[in-house]
């Protein structure tokens, strides 16, 4: 390759006066002193940073979202806790329920929002504009997932506070301390590449429609409010494949009855989480 060529600067001259430099006149500085633009994408962390700082900014003025991911977990939590509305099958109501409010927390926020807000950002053309960006789909799916990671922290905290004003007393031993950010990180993961896998691929419509059904079938069905003893026998060991029912039965297992570390369950988690994202960044359109 050859070095470009250097511009000579083009002076006007008139009498009376000194020349005028209206072009460059070194190379690689501007003739205001101002150094040449240096084109070029910045780092991949830096990228997905500013835009999960984006999307939290979003999240906050958007009153429908909160609602979804913070008030219906928190009433929830109130009213399941207090009332006899289903037999939880245990004496320990309060022990049962926690651990599925925070299972329905990360559903709420990892799936059904995200996969709500992302479905009509591509109906409006926000994610089209993204894609004229260096952001990669992997950047912009990692810091949907970082998004939802941090609007989960202060999910957790509000619920674990309330849950121990009515009187909730997790089991505390090393193995909870472990297994309960594996299997909520395995969790997050899993319900965050479903739904952008939902996002991704279907009209903005279609998306609002699938993930509100899903939302209620894996309430309903995936052990978060409902014990999965009250199902047939059947049935039993196709629920706890489900997403839902992994996360809400490992909770329970460690927070509830001091097991150790939920293999099977994590296990679940990690295989529904690998085929979700790995379709998520195969299959994900920007329109």
């Amino acid at each position: 390759m050859t070095e470009p060529a250097v511009t000579e600067p083009a002076v006007a001259e008139s009498p009376g006066s000194e020349p005028a430099v209206t072009d460059i006149a070194t190379p690689g500085l501007l003739s205001a002193g101002w150094p040449a633009p240096a084109p070029g994408a910045a780092p991949l962390p830096r990228m997905v940073r500013r835009q999960a700082a984006l999307e939290l900014r979003t999240l906050a003025r958007n009153g429908e979202q909160l609602l979804l991911t913070l008030i219906i977990p928190i009433l929830l939590l109130i009213a399941f806790g207090h009332e006899n509305l289903v037999s939880v099958g245990t004496s320990n109501r309060i022990g049962f329920v926690v651990p599925g409010i925070l299972a329905l927390a990360v559903l709420s926020t990892a799936f059904t929002g995200q996969a709500i807000g992302t479905g009509f950002e591509r109906r409006y053309g926000v994610l089209k504009r993204l894609g004229a960006t260096p952001l990669s789909r992997r950047g912009l799916i990692a810091a949907k997932t970082l998004t939802v990671l941090t609007v989960e922290l202060g999910q957790f905290a509000i619920v674990l506070l309330i849950g121990a004003l009515m009187g909730w007393r997790p089991a505390a031993s090393l193995a909870a301390a472990v297994s309960v950010p594996l299997l909520l990180l395995a969790g997050t993961a899993a319900f965050s590449g479903l739904g952008l896998l939902l996002a991704g691929t279907l009209r903005a419509e279609a998306t609002l429609a699938g993930a509100n059904l899903l939302y209620l079938v894996m309430l309903g069905l995936g052990g978060v409010l409902f014990p999965l003893t009250k199902f047939p026998a059947a049935a039993r060991p196709v629920l706890r494949l489900l997403p839902a029912g992994a996360l809400s039965d490992g909770l329970r297992a460690v927070l509830a009855h001091s097991a150790g570390l939920p293999a099977r369950d994590l296990l679940v988690l990690c295989a529904w989480a690998a085929v979700a994202i790995a379709l998520a960044v195969r299959t994900f359109r920007w329109e």
